[in-house]
């Protein structure tokens, strides 16, 4: 892993309470294999919360003429899965993460919800160190490119009103989303979808919910369409 030091420069931000963020980076695997008694579960939980808020809070300061459904479709958008996996591979997350032998084997540093669910953990962790005006100062930086891309989009990373206006139009048709595995205890649920369009599977996601795994399927599904010129 890489020192605690650099993703601090990332982060753009210096922990007082450093402990924080060593248990906002690992993971559980790497906590059961070396017996520790932490990993970072409860800070994702409650950085969704925090992200959450101070998403809206920016989204209520730059868009002030949005309807509360405009509002919430943008957050949303911003908040999903693979946007938080985006934002964290642009600094790098996945190079500090702590993971056990056999995350690390199956690709975790680069999996959506593995990097999603660290960087959640993250912006609580900062939240916990300074309060709200840090945690804050923090998501404008790491989210304004995503939250710019998305108000200039409308809010179209809804990627399934997307799909299924698309089907409607050109394939007269409606896609079904169909879960195809589910694992995790209740508290951390992970879904895997796919989606069949006239009974041929045309795309698969996965997620923390059935909601952003049908958003990730609907998202490769639309990139296929694409490329046939669908």
């Amino acid at each position: 892993m890489q020192s605690r030091k650099a993703i601090e420069q990332r982060l753009g931000y210096a922990f007082s309470k450093p402990e924080l963020l060593d248990e906002a980076l690992t993971h559980k695997s790497f906590a059961n294999e070396n017996r520790l008694p932490y990993h970072n579960e409860r800070l994702e939980f409650l950085g969704d919360a925090v992200l959450n808020l101070a998403v809206s809070e920016y989204l209520m300061t730059i868009c002030p003429h949005s309807t509360e459904g405009d509002l919430s479709r943008l957050r949303a958008a911003v908040v999903s899965e693979p946007t938080l996996a985006s934002v964290a591979r642009s600094i790098d997350l996945g190079g500090f993460i702590l993971l056990g032998r056999g995350e690390e084997q199956t690709g975790g540093r680069d999996k959506d919800s593995l990097l999603a669910d660290c960087l959640e953990a993250v912006i609580a962790a900062v939240y916990m160190d300074a309060g709200h005006e840090a945690v804050k100062g923090l998501i404008e930086r790491l989210f304004a490119e995503e939250i710019k891309k998305t108000c200039k989009a409308g809010g179209l990373r809804d990627y399934k009103t997307r799909l299924q206006e698309i089907c409607q139009e050109r394939l007269k048709s409606l896609p079904e989303y169909r879960v195809v595995a589910e694992t995790g205890p209740d508290h951390h649920k992970h879904f895997e979808v796919e989606i069949l369009i006239n009974g041929n599977k045309l795309g698969r996601g996965s997620g923390r919910s059935k909601k952003s795994a049908e958003q990730q399927a609907a998202m490769e599904a639309l990139k296929i369409l694409a490329v046939r010129g669908q």
